[in-house]
């Protein structure tokens, strides 16, 4: 008896239509055409009874009857995951989602397709079938991911991967051997370098194998050594032979026009300069080996001589092979060969370059060290040279300034190291980077600064719990360079640590004068530093000079319980005209009066401004700040989060809050989590949708506010009276509910809850206030 038959028996008798569906699910390989052409009524019972295989071929045919096949996938997922992902309420294809964790499970392990018979199909190969669906994967440990993608029996799987991955994230990451490092530059030169990944992510590596970290940098940002020499089970890479080819018969048609225009111009002379300088770039690219890929992303050319002597990739598949086998080399200039200086400790040989095939069984460590190794200050300073620009002040400042340029860099680290990017070629970039609670050392900061000079395809970049300290100053020399080039797309830069190395608004002062094209700015510490002795004092070059006008649109700053001075505040204002988002988290006022200043301020300076947000900062005695604010006609959306706003208010003080919020038509969002509103005041608050208000507000946030079940449910019906008050008409769409106490009467709370749900979109979740409580009073 088949599968579905069982399934069917256990659940009780069935109908003759129902068995018949169960024995076409069995035939489905030689009934499919026949099936699909079913009607509506039909497949609506088949469907269910599908496996993954001929689910996922469904899917045009059930769209085409009007069917969804949303409620089997999400059936699915329960039967099959048996956990609820998170932000499942903003999930829109659950085919997607199930099939993109079940790629990754069974990619790594976690899932035996034979444990249910819906995944259990002999048409059915799980990664292969699964990988088109795949938008996001994520890599761990050891990388076996990788080794099994890069193996060639999934070559297919990879090549879809390439057309549908566009986020790669590695995860608690540990040291691997040569041949798993091969199968992950393999799996990057496809993904990346001739595939749609546009993100890559890092997260959790407390202690990083330094070779390791600077090859996925490093090839993130389009680096690596030529195509021909990235080999999968023996052959060199395809895609990079077809893109030389055709490159070189572009530069031969080229050279052909221009053969030809020089013979009709008749100039014996300027024909013979024309045929040196071509010949002379035909040699040039002979010692230097094949032209690169065209480039999505143009970069400028990297400024120093120096090259990387005799050190080429060598990659594998998932068994390693001898570098003879795989590498192709190329002369270089006997004048730009240099020796090497050994790699932690190692003693190594400069391999001289030759038009023959060479063995060296380190030399993908060697390639990767050696950008580690790698001096950017040659680069920056000569940018700065033909510029016409002298050093300004934010890179000439004290010892311990975030503001210290490559210069200070160099000095630190000692003699030069050999820079490698000139000889590696450039192909295609990811646009976005992230590196979560993974320790960069000055050695790896470096690299990273060299690479972000000319990395013009990143947009965004994310540095959280690094532990830069004063190392974040070659982070700046990097982005420095790399914004003033013109095809510059960075716009977005968020850094969080634990300890700050220097107050919060001079490093937020430093970076958007030193990248005034910034759109996104977010500046986040825990603590100031553990010895305050040895945090620098405010740099006054820094402090006092005026900012260039900037392209900042969001700002965001989590002050290390630091106060919060308006006069360091307002140059930044002054120069971000287009500011549309400002954020202030662990902030202190240092007097009653802060805040009544930045008020003014923000109304001089921030035209633009839509979103305001206070989190953790104490607004207790601010009430006349606070209703100024809520009736800024300006302001779209205004948070307060855990401000203690009634921790001394009076009951006039929440009645002059809403008539203020009645009368403003303009503010559409209103979030006040952590305030202790508690029943009464929430209640309260239904009055801002009244009849004869003004107000256009649409989304309301009262989690953590200790809200009751039968609180929420006097809300809901009094928002129901002045609903009917209205004629139906309301414009409030959204409430959040997060960690309030409505676990205290499950019933009342779902009737409160469901009667809700015709009103307006509710987001909550199924928090235990009694654990809550158990762990506040734990940590008392």
């Amino acid at each position: 008896r088949s599968v579905p038959e069982a399934v069917m028996a256990a659940e009780g008798p069935r109908s003759l239509f129902a068995l018949s569906a169960a024995a076409v699910s069995r035939s489905m390989a030689a009934l499919e055409r026949d099936v699909w052409a079913l009607p509506g009524h039909l497949l609506r019972v088949l469907l269910p009874l599908l496996t993954v295989f001929h689910l996922e071929r469904a899917e045009d045919a059930a769209r085409r009857a009007g069917l969804s096949t949303q409620p089997i996938w999400r059936k699915l997922w329960d039967d099959v995951m048996k956990t609820r992902p998170p932000n499942s309420e903003s999930i829109t294809c659950w085919r997607k989602k199930f099939l993109e964790t079940f790629f990754s499970n069974v990619l790594h392990g976690v899932l035996d397709v034979s444990s249910d018979w819906r995944l259990n199909d002999r048409h059915f190969s799980p990664l292969l079938h699964s990988s088109p669906h795949v938008s996001q994967l994520t890599l761990c440990n050891m990388l076996q991911g990788a080794v099994e993608l890069t193996a060639e029996h999934n070559h297919k799987v990879l090549e879809n991967l390439a057309g549908s991955l566009r986020i790669l994230k590695f995860q608690h990451l540990l040291s691997c051997d040569q041949s798993v490092r091969r199968s992950l530059v393999l799996l990057l030169h496809r993904l990346i370098h001739h595939g749609s990944v546009s993100q890559v992510s890092m997260y959790s590596w407390p202690v990083p194998d330094t070779v390791l970290l600077i090859l996925i940098l490093t090839m993130s940002a389009g680096f690596w050594r030529s195509g021909n020499a990235l080999t999968y089970h023996g052959s060199p890479c395809g895609l990079c032979r077809e893109e030389d080819k055709a490159q070189s018969q572009e530069s031969a048609h080229e050279g052909a026009e221009r053969g030809g225009n020089a013979e009709q111009e008749g100039s014996g002379a300027e024909n013979q300069k024309r045929s040196s300088k071509e010949a002379d770039v035909r040699m040039n690219s002979a010692l230097s080996g094949p032209r690169s890929p065209p480039l999505q992303n143009p970069v400028h050319e990297e400024t120093s001589s120096e090259v990387l002597c005799g050190h080429t990739s060598s990659q594998g598949g998932s068994s390693p092979r001898s570098s003879s086998e795989q590498l192709s080399c190329h002369p270089t200039p006997q004048k730009t060969r240099r020796r090497l200086k050994p790699a932690v400790g190692r003693k190594r040989r400069c391999l001289r370059r030759s038009r023959g095939h060479y063995a060296d069984p380190e030399d993908l460590y060697d390639f990767v060290f050696t950008v580690g190794r790698e001096d950017n200050s040659g680069l920056l300073d000569k940018t700065r040279t033909t510029e016409g620009e002298n050093t300004e002040s934010w890179t000439s400042s004290s010892p311990g300034s975030p503001c210290t340029g490559p210069a200070a860099c160099k000095k630190r680290r000692g003699p030069a190291g050999i820079l490698s990017l000139k000889a590696a070629h450039r192909f295609r970039s990811v646009s976005t980077l992230e590196l979560f609670s993974i320790p960069l050392t000055g050695e790896t900061c470096r690299t990273l600064s060299n690479l972000l000079s000319s990395w013009v395809s990143l947009e965004n970049l994310v540095l959280s719990y690094n532990g830069l300290n004063a190392n974040i100053s070659c982070i700046l020399s990097g982005l420095r360079a790399l914004s003033r080039h013109p095809e510059c797309r960075f716009r977005a830069l968020r850094v969080s640590d634990m300890f700050s190395h220097m107050p919060c608004m001079e490093l937020v002062r430093c970076i958007l004068s030193a990248l005034p094209q910034l759109h996104t700015l977010s500046v986040s510490f825990d603590l100031k530093n553990q010895l305050e002795g040895s945090r620098p004092e405010a740099n006054p070059s820094c402090s006092e000079a005026e900012i260039p006008e900037s392209c900042l649109e969001v700002l965001e700053i989590r002050f290390p319980r630091e106060p919060l001075h308006t006069a360091f505040l307002l140059p930044v204002l002054k120069a971000s005209k287009s500011l549309q988002q400002l954020s202030f988290d662990s902030a202190t006022l240092p007097c009653p009066q802060e805040l009544g200043l930045l008020l003014e301020v923000l109304k001089e300076c921030t035209p633009n401004l839509k979103k305001l947000s206070f989190h953790d900062v104490n607004l207790a005695e601010q009430q006349k700040e606070v209703l100024l604010l809520l009736q800024d006609p300006g302001l779209q959306e205004i948070t307060f989060s855990f401000c203690r706003l009634f921790e001394s208010s009076t009951a006039e003080f929440l009645s002059e809050i809403i008539n203020t919020v009645k009368r403003n038509s303009s503010l559409k969002s209103l979030k006040l989590p952590g305030n202790r509103l508690g029943n009464h005041r929430l209640v309260a608050l239904a009055d801002i949708f009244s009849e004869g208000s003004c107000s256009s507000l649409c989304q309301l946030d009262v989690s953590s506010n200790c809200i009751k079940p039968d609180g929420l449910l006097e809300f809901t019906k009094k928002l129901e009276g002045h609903i009917q008050q209205r004629g139906g008409q309301l414009p409030f769409t959204h409430l959040r509910l997060f960690q309030n106490w409505l676990d205290q009467d499950a019933e009342t709370a779902q009737e409160a809850l469901q009667r809700l749900k015709a009103v307006c979109s509710v987001v909550n979740d199924a928090w235990d206030s009694s654990q809550a409580f158990a762990d506040y009073i734990s940590v008392m």
